[in-house]
């Protein structure tokens, strides 16, 4: 029994030990990439933005910038955008090292009605993003639309530029994303439909608008996709101008692959082999009691 019971003052002190060390990490502020930005809709009364923050955890970050977005950013990243557009939808942005990829989760899947975190790291990668842990909140159901120019305006407050002609062709891939969901095609075939043209786009530089038909309608076969007439011309339009913008998405299909996996990991998108850790140390445990007793 002493020895029983020295086992599981051991468990708990390493699991006193590994939290509060995890904890701890999570406090250090990255002097290289900066402190996480928090970005909230400028029409969040104060209690939708003390909920939003909440939802972001905010208070568990070290340090935070927070900024506000609004409809004149809304016009700075996409054009005719309304500037008495509403916003409701926030974000919380981490810059990460070159290589790490995208994680985006949305923190209140109940009011973020429309887009998916699909979406929105397909959106991202178009706009430039390409490394970054992303957290999308909001106080009462929205489409989730004003996210994304909250994320621009974060990513550029932590020194980065963006190219407004790729983020105004990326709010349009997301429209275009949405609309397709919207007729009833899954959201996961959307996101890898809008993938897989950009793949081959990357891979088979076509010269003209025409090749780019021609890819959009192999994909959609492959996929076994029906779009009407008058969407499916406006996804060769959207794809003709990102063919335009020459964007190697060739060296982001890793990323795009392994997205689903990754929005999963709620507490994996800080330290992705937590629980991993946590399970195979009980695993071990128990094992060790399991001899102890035969």
């Amino acid at each position: 029994m002493k020895r029983l019971t020295a086992i599981m003052a051991a468990s708990l002190l390493f699991c006193g030990t590994f939290l509060t060390t995890s904890a701890q990490a999570e406090k250090v502020v990255d002097e290289k990439l900066g402190v996480p930005v928090v970005v909230y809709g400028a029409n969040l009364s104060d209690t939708e933005k003390e909920s939003v923050k909440k939802s972001l955890k905010v208070e568990d970050e070290a340090e935070v910038e927070e900024i506000i977005v609004d409809g004149s950013d809304l016009v700075n990243y996409i054009k005719d955008g309304d500037p008495k557009a509403r916003m409701y939808s926030s974000a919380k942005i981490t810059r990460k090292d070159a290589g790490k990829g995208l994680q985006i989760s949305i923190v209140t899947p109940n009011n973020i009605t429309q887009v998916t975190s699909e979406m929105y790291a397909t959106a991202m990668l178009t706009a430039g993003i390409e490394d970054a842990v992303v957290e999308v909140a909001s106080p009462k159901p929205v489409t989730g639309h004003s996210a994304l120019v909250g994320i621009y305006k974060a990513y550029e407050v932590t020194g980065e530029k963006l190219d407004t002609e790729r983020t105004d062709v990326a709010n349009d891939e997301l429209n275009l994303a949405t609309k397709f969901s919207g007729n009833g095609i899954d959201e996961g075939k959307v996101a890898e439909l809008l993938t897989e043209i950009k793949k081959q786009i990357a891979e088979n530089k076509p010269a003209t608008k025409e090749d780019v038909e021609k890819i959009v309608n192999e994909q959609l076969k492959k996929l076994n996709i029906e779009l009407s007439d008058a969407d499916r011309q406006l996804l060769i339009d959207l794809m003709d101008r990102i063919r335009n913008l020459d964007i190697d998405f060739s060296k982001l299909s890793d990323q795009l692959n392994d997205m689903a996996a990754t929005i999963k990991e709620k507490l994996g998108e800080i330290d992705p082999g937590f629980w991993d850790k946590v399970k195979q140390f009980f695993a071990d445990l128990f094992d060790s009691i399991k001899s102890w007793f035969q």
